[in-house]
């Protein structure tokens, strides 16, 4: 045992904020009686199943642990070395396959989930013959907020949930879906979720090796120190064995391993499942989960903040890299880690698999020490905790060791004429969001994608209060109009001010309903409608600050719960039409796209949630009061609703931590 005294302090300091903290209890409003909890996702937690998938046959890192291990490269028909990377024209064959499989079975199953959402004067068989509409589901970054809350919409959008295809809600969404993406703390839901092998929210919540959130991964053992210092000494052991094998560690590796202890239903949380593997799963071989995507942004060396002209990195369970014109290329994610010239292996015995190891991957998307930086000077904080903060976190971001070094860089010597990463030994990724697009749309809006629809999930937080204000939208609207837009477009949004002020972020609210409206595409038909979907507390104050490590069970069931609630708006109980606006919203490109006319009742979805460009006044305020919950009941407890101040104690007890691990 190794573990030194300054991480036992830390270890201590998060456990004495976790037993000290003082949450105060929400406020519940008055609302009409016959309103009632979504009963599905009250019963959310079942017996779980085991998970098939827990030992998978096949791993692509064959060396076993978490360090990557060194293979022979890949060889075409003719002996020659394959090359690893392509250029961004297009979707891989491979990602291609597997969307004919994914359509296959969406194409049997979408009429029957259109019928279900009670769509009237509608025939969805004859509507959807020779016909792929491609839906995307994205949940958007922080921290453990985003995961629970967005578990709450996965659960209300799979119809394996308890009860969830009944009047009112909107299970099957998920199984109609193409893609699913996440990005810094949705991350962590999508990975979960994927990596597992696709089980039911029910599933995760329910098992008691995955999911334990009563204490944080700093600190996950509590009081018992024997068993903290045991945790900590795997991971420093498990980053040693990756640095032993000639690959740079950083604070992402520590956080990643943490992460997949937690999230991960694997022994030790999986040091040897990769992110690659995915593919081994299943319910992907067999076409029957959304085709997963992981969100990161890369950043310069030396900077700390990233602009909206960042590049934008996805993870695959194929491929890794970015459409943007920084890099505008693809590596097969399998071999990550393999230094390459210009796409071709350097030397053939000298290839490396597994570097990209699951908790990595998903850590990697979510390296909120950044977020901290970012937040820290307009936080109000003062005195101890601030210094603290201060000096812990500025020589972390001196150092860079608060980014995810992906060394070798992938793209060394790739498209030098117009990639800044073709002569960067290190590319650099950190947090999907420091560039502000929280929800993760720039791989779902990619033309050769053709998505039709996105669901965009927001759990940011924005506001005084923590919720969201729809600064994503806005930031990748900004975006198509900068250098690394490469020709993608998206629709328009107001700005954050109006977004409060009209309370867009209170009720769904869809983007870019009038396809002719969209310049510089064919008809905007091209460019996917977009479903806002943003935190709001209808049965409980799910406004956790995304710094909170640590979830008791019963705050865990009202954030998951109250992210039911808004992905039914009630069961229906705040409008009883909004299941079939969902059937009305996936079939919306493809009615533009005929010139046909909608029926009566998809015309009074468009009418009601359909933004119609009204802005406020920029003298506005952006700031709204504190809202009230809308659906009330018995079981709505304590809010959790946890200050910015209050929960930095375990992001600098986790900073501590590992920098003096390293």
């Amino acid at each position: 045992m190794r573990l030194s005294p300054v991480l036992l302090l830390a270890s201590l300091l998060s456990s004495a904020y976790a037993e000290s903290k003082a949450v105060p209890e929400a406020d519940e409003a008055d609302f009409a009686s016959d309103l009632a909890l979504a009963e599905a996702a009250l019963a959310v937690r079942t017996v779980p199943k085991y998970f098939d998938e827990r030992r998978l046959e096949k791993r692509t890192n064959p060396g076993g642990t978490y360090a990557p291990t060194y293979v022979s490269c890949p060889k075409d028909s003719s002996g020659d070395l394959k090359t690893l990377v392509r250029e961004a024209s297009s979707i891989s064959n491979k990602e291609n396959a597997y969307l004919d499989g994914r359509h296959a079975a969406i194409n049997e199953y979408l009429p029957t989930y259109l019928n279900q959402l009670n769509m009237t004067d509608f025939d969805a068989e004859t509507f959807l013959e020779d016909t792929n509409i491609t839906i995307g589901i994205a949940f958007s970054g922080g921290g453990y907020r985003a995961m629970l809350s967005g578990a709450g919409f996965l659960a209300a959008f799979d119809n394996r949930t308890t009860n969830s295809t009944n009047d009112g809600h909107v299970g099957g969404l998920l199984q109609s879906a193409t893609y699913i993406a996440g990005l810094s703390g949705g991350s962590w839901l999508v990975g979960s979720w994927a990596i597992n092998g696709f089980p039911t929210i029910a599933d995760l919540q329910g098992d008691e090796d995955v999911w334990d959130l009563s204490h944080s991964i700093i600190n996950p053992d509590g009081w018992e120190l024997w068993d903290t210092a045991e945790y900590w000494d795997y991971l420093l052991d498990a980053a040693d064995a990756k640095r032993d094998a000639g690959f740079n560690i950083s604070l992402t590796d520590y956080w990643g391993l943490g992460l997949a202890n937690q999230l991960l239903n694997y022994t030790d949380g999986g040091p040897a499942v990769t992110f690659s593997d995915i593919r081994n799963q299943t319910l992907f071989k067999n076409f029957s989960m959304p085709y997963p995507l992981v969100v990161s942004d890369g950043r310069p060396y030396n900077t700390l903040i990233v602009s909206t002209n960042s590049s934008v990195y996805e993870f695959s369970p194929y491929e890794f890299g970015s459409w943007d014109p920084s890099a505008y290329a693809f590596i097969q994610t399998e071999y990550l880690g393999s230094t390459v010239d210009a796409g071709v292996p350097v030397n053939s015995s000298a290839c490396v698999k597994g570097f990209d190891n699951a908790g990595f991957v998903i850590g990697t998307s979510a390296t909120l020490f950044n977020q901290f930086i970012l937040q820290l000077n307009s936080s109000g904080v003062s005195g101890l905790v601030y210094d603290a903060a201060v000096d812990i976190l500025s020589d972390i971001g001196e150092d860079n060791d608060d980014v995810a070094p992906y060394q070798p860089n992938p793209f060394y010597g790739y498209n030098e004429d117009i990639s800044y990463m073709y002569n960067e030994t290190i590319l650099n990724l950190v947090d999907g969001g420091e560039d502000y697009q929280n929800i993760p749309l720039v791989p779902l809006i990619q033309p050769s994608r053709g998505v039709d629809v996105i669901f965009a999930v927001d759990n940011s937080a924005d506001t005084d209060y923590d919720w969201p204000s729809g600064w994503s939208l806005t930031a990748t609207y900004d975006r198509q109009f900068g250098t690394q837009a490469n020709g993608t477009k998206f629709p328009a949004v107001p700005d954050k001010n109006t977004f409060v002020g009209l309370n867009l972020t209170a009720q769904p609210t869809w983007f870019g309903c009038n396809a002719s409206n969209i310049t510089g595409t064919n008809g905007g038909t091209t460019v996917p409608l977009i479903v806002y979907l943003a935190n709001h507390p209808l049965s409980y104050y799910s406004n956790t600050s995304t710094f909170k490590l640590s979830y008791e069970t019963d705050e865990v069931e009202g954030m998951i719960t109250n992210g039911y609630n808004v992905a039914t708006q009630g069961n229906g109980t705040l409008d009883d039409t909004w299941a079939a606006c969902i059937g009305c919203a996936i079939i919306h490109r493809e009615v533009e796209r005929r010139n046909a006319t909608h029926t009566e009742q998809c015309q009074a979805c468009l009418s009601k949630y359909c933004w119609d460009g009204t802005v406020l006044s920029s003298n506005a305020t952006e700031e709204t009061e504190e809202p009230d919950v809308e659906i009330t009941s018995d079981n709505t407890g304590g809010a959790g609703m946890l200050s910015w101040k209050s929960a930095q104690w375990g992001v600098v007890a986790l900073a501590i931590a590992v920098a003096a691990a390293l």
